[in-house]
């Protein structure tokens, strides 16, 4: 097991470009009343359920964008998908087809019967819950590890191992575009506006690009070290990085200044996740517990302690979800 990495101070933390660093965390004086109420929620849906979904490790998950599905993506080279029923998911169906391990997935931006998934086979698929079945298959060039849907649903980017993003016309299924960096890229997603292209990379930085143009607008020294997952806030206003040094930096959308740092995890964070009202942001790391934040204040709303992470082939669900949409 790796020694986890330490945490660092906001002095570790650098920034080019407009703005300057904000305060390590900006907390209120007290707890809000959102924040006491919805603390009062989650001591009443306190508790986590797991869920058998693959033969072997799980990879990634994803809610639909109406809430009533989640899909699941593995090392056995399948995808599932799981319907929302009350407190408990019921498994639907299985997809397969891949022939190598689904890294990552993702559902369509307003779409809830579509959803794309990004295999190691250098292939991706988009998928019906309708009809069960693979409606598109496009070949790549390299073994794929991160995948993103326009917000306008227009176009799918899907990168590799290679550092090669490759922007595909989700109607024709053919490639639209195809940039190679020369820096490791971990996570790469769209602003909300569908004008700005998003890149988290192995140097802590964030690198944005002008979108459809692809040119270099800035690069944000984020992180001390690897910058590893980003997130957009549903709301427009805010999103979040995470990285190797066990912070999660929340930034500004227009300023693009970091305006809050979370810090009560102490391995790598991994993913990311902000309620659909994005008045909470989840983040997890190699920790066996999800810490849940306030975004305005970076008040604890809950640590969720967890008995295993995705090393084993399930799905590990809280009674409450706060991803979903918002008629939970």
């Amino acid at each position: 097991m790796a020694v986890p990495t330490a945490a660092m101070g906001p002095s570790a933390l650098g920034q080019s470009g407009p703005g300057t660093m904000a305060p390590w965390c900006s907390v209120s004086s007290g707890p809000s009343r959102y924040v006491l109420g919805m603390q009062e929620l989650f001591r009443g849906h306190s508790k986590t359920r797991e869920f058998p979904a693959h033969s072997a490790k799980v990879h990634s998950v994803a809610w639909s964008c109406d809430g009533r599905r989640l899909a699941s993506g593995s090392f056995d080279k399948t995808a599932s998908v799981f319907l929302l029923e009350k407190d408990r998911l019921v498994k639907e169906n299985n997809y397969r087809g891949h022939g190598d391990s689904v890294d990552q997935l993702c559902w369509h931006p307003s779409n809830p019967d579509l959803f794309v998934t990004a295999s190691g086979d250098k292939t991706i698929r988009i998928w019906d819950v309708r009809t069960t079945k693979c409606i598109a298959t496009v070949n790549t060039k390299g073994e794929n590890i991160n995948i993103c849907w326009s917000p306008d649903g227009q176009t799918i980017a899907v990168g590799n191992k290679d550092d090669v993003v490759t922007f595909i016309d989700a109607k024709t299924h053919r490639s639209k575009a195809e940039e190679q960096f020369k820096f490791e890229v971990n996570e790469i997603s769209w602003n909300n506006d569908n004008n700005m292209f998003f890149l988290t990379n192995g140097n802590g930085c964030i690198n944005i690009l002008s979108y459809p143009e692809l040119k270099p607008v800035q690069s944000i020294n984020a992180h001390p070290s690897n910058c590893i997952c980003i997130k957009f806030d549903p709301m427009g206003k805010y999103f979040a990085t995470g990285s190797a040094d066990a912070l999660v930096s929340l930034w500004d959308v227009d300023e693009l200044v970091c305006v809050r740092c979370f810090s009560r995890l102490d391995w790598p964070v991994r993913t990311l996740s902000f309620s659909h009202d994005g008045k909470m942001l989840a983040s997890a790391s190699e920790d066996h517990f999800i810490d849940i934040a306030e975004v305005e204040t970076g008040n604890l709303m809950r640590i969720f302690c967890l008995s295993s992470l995705d090393m084993r082939p399930s799905l590990v669900f809280l009674a409450l979800h706060i991803t979903s949409s918002p008629g939970l």
